[in-house]
This record gives structure tokens, C-alpha cells and sequence, in this order.
């Protein structure tokens, strides 16, 4: 059964979206203590990229490698709320589906600080 309100087009529809969007945010901040702490992270990193003595294109590099890990978070953190969701008992896809995402946010911390160092050592 599909959602009663995949039928709404238009600006109801961008509105609802947003909303939504902003109640994920809102349950990330909220059950994900990773998310909290890369939200921390980028309001301690955007500033500093924005201030830094890198040329426009680095600090767009420097401040997309942030937002990337903040993406992947929430990424990972609703494919680990679908998993729970599922079941909570052990079960090897679930640990496999559960640990590819871990990776994934391991992958982008280790871009965020790879680009970091090239930009400011540039």
C-alpha cells in the first residue's frame, strides 16, 4: 500500500516534504548519538573552513566532505532504524546490512579528512 500522500503535487507537495525532511532531522538529533557528534563536528569544521586561507574551490571541497559525512549518517542510521524495524534478533544480513553502513560513514570521515589535509597543505 502506498503512502496517501505520494498523490500530492505541487508546492503541498514541497511543503510536505520539507516537513518531513525536517522531522528526520529532528528524530537523527534526537535516537543517533553518532549524528550528534558529526553535527558537532560540523558546526565546529564549517566555520573554520569558511575562515581558512583556502581558495573558493577548497573550501567547497572542504565544506561538501563534511556535509557528505552528515549525509551517510543519516543514510546508514535509517537502514540501521529499517533493520531494528524488521527484527531485533541476530541475523547475518542484518549485521551485514548494519555493517556496510558503518563503513560507509568510516569512508567518509577518512574523504573528509583526506581532503582537508590536500586542501590545506595545498
Amino acid at each position: 500500500m502506498e503512502s496517501p500522500h505520494k498523490g500530492k503535487t505541487g508546492l503541498k507537495r514541497l511543503w510536505n516534504a520539507f516537513h518531513y525532511s525536517l522531522a528526520g532531522f529532528k528524530a537523527a538529533y534526537r535516537h543517533e548519538d553518532a549524528f550528534r557528534q558529526e553535527t558537532l563536528l560540523a558546526a565546529v569544521l564549517l566555520p573554520v573552513a569558511l575562515l581558512s586561507p583556502a581558495g573558493s574551490t577548497g573550501k567547497a571541497m572542504m565544506i561538501a566532505s563534511v556535509v557528505l559525512v552528515l549525509i551517510v549518517e543519516l543514510l546508514n542510521s535509517a537502514v540501521e532504524a529499517t533493520v531494528d524495524r524488521i527484527s531485533l534478533e541476530d541475523h547475518l544480513l542484518a549485521k551485514r546490512a548494519k555493517d556496510i553502513g558503518s563503513a560507509a560513514v568510516l569512508l567518509s570521515l577518512a574523504n573528509l579528512a583526506v581532503v582537508w589535509l590536500l586542501v590545506l597543505l595545498d
